[in-house]
């Protein structure tokens, strides 16, 4: 069983009550909610959020569509989707990091062995902002985090005016970001992964 089918608050929320036709027959409805990990399939839908979402506010993404599949092909189970009657609205990407603090080559690697979670982007699609999804989104990240065993903490990167919201996610400032992006600089920030064992026994983990 994979982590991920193991975890009860990621199963799929309840289906919306089916609907009769005219003719008494019921129709096929998509879950109303679901979250999961991404696939490669889903590479151009998260694509196509992330551009939006980053472009208008810094030029550029996070991460591009090579490296969205590039992660999504070696660590799928670091990543999460929200997911409306079928359609990407939310989605967290994620990969493994073996340093205390983030550098220039945590952009691009994930470390099999490493202890951190880091995350490298969080974005909403624009018909759903606003919504307080984001932070839903996030928490339920990291409860996922907690039942992984070799998680011990959750890292990211992000400008001055994000910091308030990941501090209401739980996040700390561990001061400014090594890592650059042309003019851009950033506050790396960590979160810690506790309750494992308590995670296990009272979830299934």
């Amino acid at each position: 069983m994979s982590a991920l089918g193991a975890l009860p608050f990621l199963k799929p929320l309840p289906l919306r009550s089916p609907q009769s036709s005219p003719g008494g027959q019921r129709r096929h409805t998509l879950p109303a909610s679901e979250f999961r990990c991404l696939s490669p399939e889903d590479a151009v839908s998260v694509f196509e959020i992330e551009r939006e979402a980053f472009i208008s506010v810094s030029g550029d993404c996070p991460l591009h569509l090579d490296e969205i599949r590039h992660f999504l092909n070696l660590c799928p189970e670091l990543s999460l989707g929200w997911f409306e009657e079928g359609r990407l609205v939310a989605f967290i990407i994620g990969s493994l990091w073996d340093q205390d603090r983030l550098s220039q080559a945590a952009l691009t690697l994930h470390k099999p062995r490493g202890t951190a979670v880091h995350i490298h982007v969080l974005a909403v699609h624009r018909t759903f902002r606003q919504q307080g999804k984001g932070s839903i989104l996030m928490w339920r990240y990291l409860q996922y985090l907690r039942c992984l065993p070799f998680a011990r903490r959750a890292l990211l990167m992000c400008e001055d005016f994000l910091v308030p919201f990941y501090q209401k996610c739980g996040f700390e400032a561990l001061g400014p970001c090594e890592v650059t992006v042309g003019e851009l600089a950033f506050i790396e920030m960590q979160h810690p992964v506790r309750g494992h064992a308590f995670m296990r026994r009272n979830s299934g983990c």
